[in-house]
């Protein structure tokens, strides 16, 4: 396989991964207190994922400490493709809310009775992707940046 073919196959395990998963989990950290939590999100491209936090939870108030933080979008076996990623967790203005509502919508209908909750919206910039895939032999997982 060439380099360009590996990137290629990475990017398309990526965006079908991001396209075909509804949630993740979102590890955050202040004050060396870790925590991770389950999260609805939605992509607008391979690196950038918007998701809603509850105003007044721990996931929130670390990001607010400390914007690094890492995901997991699995279905939790081992043998079945997954991605491990690193991010700058970025708050939004209350006018970018509601097109994260939408977002969500659109990807997750059963979402709904969570958006009647004070929230606001957070955008994720993925620095980094790592793909795994036992199956095919992506261990290590493969790595996926953004383009410089």
């Amino acid at each position: 396989m060439t380099t360009l073919d590996s990137l290629e196959a990475v990017d398309a395990k990526v965006r079908d991964l991001l396209a075909t998963n509804k949630t993740m989990f979102l590890s955050t950290s202040a004050n060396d207190h870790p925590w991770v939590a389950g999260v609805f999100f939605a992509e607008s491209d391979p690196f950038h994922l918007a998701v809603l936090l509850e105003t007044t939870g721990k996931t929130l108030a670390n990001i607010r400490a400390n914007a690094n933080v890492a995901v997991v979008i699995s279905d939790g076996s081992a043998f079945t493709p997954f991605l491990q990623g690193e991010a700058a967790a970025i708050v939004l203005s209350d006018h970018e809310l509601e097109a994260t509502k939408d977002a969500l919508r659109a990807k997750a209908p059963e979402i709904e009775p969570l958006l009647q909750y004070p929230a606001v919206a957070i955008r994720l910039s993925i620095r980094r992707w790592r793909a795994t895939d036992v199956m095919s032999g992506w261990i290590p997982g493969k790595e996926f940046i953004p383009a410089a």
